[in-house]
C-alpha cells in the first residue's frame, strides 16, 4: 500500500489512530474539528481526501465507523 500522504494529512491520520486507541471509538468529525480548530467542511473534506487516498474506510450513515488501514508503524507522531 501506498504510504505517502501530506503532513497534515498525517496529523489526521496520527490523530485517528491515538483517539481510537485511548478512547476504544473513532473520533467524529467534530472531535477532529475540534482539536484542529478547523471547520466542519475542512475536516469532511479531509476525511474524503483520506478515504479515497485509500489510508482509512468507512461505513456510509453510521457515526464514528472510521477504520484506519495503516499501521502505527506507518504514521507520524502527532504535534
Amino acid at each position: 500500500m501506498k504510504t505517502e500522504y501530506t503532513a497534515k494529512q498525517g496529523q489526521y491520520l496520527a490523530f485517528i489512530y491515538y483517539y481510537t486507541k485511548l478512547n476504544g471509538c473513532a473520533p467524529s468529525e467534530t472531535n477532529m474539528q475540534r482539536y484542529f480548530n478547523v471547520s466542519a467542511p475542512a475536516v469532511h473534506q479531509m476525511i474524503l481526501s483520506l478515504e479515497k487516498r485509500g489510508f482509512i474506510e468507512r461505513t456510509a450513515r453510521t457515526s464514528r465507523s472510521i477504520k484506519l488501514l495503516l499501521t502505527r508503524e506507518q504514521l507520524p507522531d502527532l504535534l
